[in-house]
């Protein structure tokens, strides 16, 4: 044999060695190891997804049979009761078939709302919102931080039986340990006299319901910038200290905040990305701060700000109270608070998401090309102001254009224009020297106009949370207003039938477009301790067909698989 042949023969032997080699083997060293080959790491990742891809379709294949022969059972079951050769009446046969259908029912239910609890504990936030010092120290608050408010006696000593009437009378439902007291004057809140003298000026002479549970469960009044500056100087005028409130948000002058920040500040309101930027820069510090709220708080996680809010939290010194506000709370959002927060309570006016009883909705079908031309008759239905909604920024920009045109005093505004635009056109607005308003999304929450009489949206909202924040815009502090919603085939029809259910709830006339819209469980919505879907708070739909939630899957595994393929690169360097 050739030193070649000889070559090849042990090189193939190595995959497979022949009894031949093995014995020679054994006899040259019973100890030695057998050789392995080495296999490149791509070769390896392939075999590797090629395990997997056959071990699913074999999963697949076998649940597909499964469901085959329960069919067939099932197929074989009702030849027994109802086939020619039953010897029972007819009456017994459809007790007995109707009997099984229930059944039948029961299980399906069953099975639906098993996979929905795995599905709220696969997305649910496990991860609390602490700072990276009380995580690696081990930091746990098992009482919530204590003050110095506590309510009026004489409320304390009333009796619970008392407090529920209250409750029930405002819609107010409250969960989490011991719960205040709902108080129904400001009064009673013990406000300074100057807050109070400074809600009378705004002709605010009653708490609503939210504030009537909300606010002795948090005790101080956080709103806009605005507002806190106008109580601040009610404040002041009564002879109280001056309490100084920066504004720290992008396209404000950083030359006034740090002239603000040289006197010292008690309140700052702020949004993440600038926030972030002065602390790091170490402009100020928060190490005496002990309150942080959070306005729309499901959209500010929903989009991503999570992990901001988690950096922010690093330059705490001490425990805070941490206060979550929105119109809408889906599940998810309270599972994040309950996770998060110590002994948190949370207080709904009505069920969470739902739409105002104030305003009436009016929805109906307009081809898109007659949309532009309807607005101008849509708006005669009120007097100014009216607020026009657009998901597009091109839209809102050709909106604006037709409305003045048309002789329409009006301003636009979305997230394409600077900073001072946007200002001077809420301003303008806000002070009824313009009439209507037309903005994307960006207006629909945090924004409060005062008397808005009339909300239209240009083109239904791409998930239900947003037409519920939009149409929020008008019918406040007890007012009526009305909502037009403008409808047609371009719409997804997921979120029609989440309209069309918001509109059953709210006992508002449905359209017959609307209501020839069905889907194959309709029996499923209502099931459970939850209505409709506890991930995004839709009433026409599961959590088991939430579009929203699909899409952010979708959008979490792209992001997985782009790290991966980055990892890969780097690894193959």
């Amino acid at each position: 044999m050739s030193y070649d042949s000889k070559k090849r023969s042990v090189e193939s032997g190595r995959d497979k060695p022949s009894k031949y080699t093995r014995h020679n083997e054994d006899e040259s060293s019973d100890s030695e190891e057998e050789y392995v080959p080495y296999v490149p790491l791509k070769e390896r990742k392939k075999e590797k997804y090629e395990k997997a891809q056959k071990v699913l379709k074999r999963k697949l294949l076998q649940q597909k049979e499964n469901k085959d022969s329960e069919r067939e059972e099932e197929d074989v079951e009702d030849e027994v009761y109802t086939g020619p050769l039953a010897n029972v009446s007819l009456l017994d046969q459809h007790s007995e078939l109707k009997k099984k259908a229930e059944v039948s029912k029961e299980t399906k239910l069953d099975k639906q709302l098993e996979e929905e609890e795995k599905i709220l504990q696969s997305i649910q936030e496990q991860k609390a919102l602490m700072t990276v010092k009380e995580l690696a120290k081990g930091i746990t608050y098992t009482e919530a931080l204590v003050t110095g408010w506590k309510p009026p006696r004489y409320i304390c000593e009333m009796s619970e039986a008392r407090h529920e009437r209250v409750r029930k009378r405002w819609h107010i439902m409250t969960e989490g340990d011991n719960p205040p007291p709902p108080i129904k004057t400001f009064k009673e809140m013990k406000f300074p006299r100057g807050v109070l003298s400074g809600l009378k000026k705004k002709g605010i002479t009653h708490p609503t319901p939210i504030q009537i549970q909300g606010i002795p469960a948090r005790e101080l009044a956080r709103q806009t910038h605005e507002v806190i500056l106008h109580f601040s100087r009610c404040v002041q005028a009564e002879g109280q200290p001056e309490l100084r409130t920066m504004l720290c948000i992008g396209g404000v002058s950083v030359k006034e905040q740090v002239e603000c920040m040289k006197r010292g500040v008690h309140i700052v309101v702020a949004t993440p990305g600038r926030l972030m930027d002065m602390l790091n820069k170490k402009c100020f510090s928060l190490d005496v701060c002990r309150f942080m709220c959070l306005d729309e708080a499901d959209r500010m996680i929903d989009m991503g700000f999570e992990e901001d809010i988690r950096t922010i939290l690093t330059y705490f010194k001490g425990q805070r109270q941490t206060l979550l506000f929105s119109a809408t709370m889906p599940k998810k959002i309270q599972n994040f608070a309950r996770s998060a927060l110590v002994k948190p309570i949370t207080v709904n006016v009505g069920r969470a998401g739902a739409a105002s009883l104030d305003v009436l909705q009016e929805v109906e079908y307009v081809k898109q090309e007659a949309k532009m031309v309807y607005l101008l008759e849509c708006l005669q239905k009120t007097q100014p102001p009216v607020l026009i909604f657009a998901e597009k920024k091109s839209d809102v920009d050709d909106i604006h254009e037709y409305l003045l045109l048309k002789g329409v005093e009006a301003v636009a505004i979305h997230g394409g224009k600077d900073q001072e635009e946007r200002t001077r056109a809420i301003d303008q607005f806000r002070k009824a020297i313009k009439d209507v308003l037309v903005a994307t999304d960006v207006a629909s929450k945090g924004l409060d106009f005062p008397d808005i009489q009339h909300v239209i949206n240009y083109d239904m909202p791409e998930d239900i949370e947003n037409y519920v924040h939009r149409i929020g815009r008008t019918g406040r502090c007890g007012k009526t207003g009305i909502a037009t919603t403008f409808i047609n085939k371009a719409c997804d029809e997921s979120v029609l039938l989440d309209l069309k259910h918001l509109l059953l709830e709210a006992k508002q006339n449905v359209p017959n477009v609307l209501m020839v819209l069905q889907r194959d469980n309709e029996d499923y919505l209502n099931m459970g301790e939850e209505r409709g879907c506890s991930f995004c708070g839709g009433l026409g739909h599961r959590i088991t067909e939430c579009p929203r939630l699909e899409a952010m899957q979708s959008k979490q595994a792209s992001n997985i698989g782009r790290k991966d393929y980055l990892a890969n690169s780097a690894a193959d360097w």
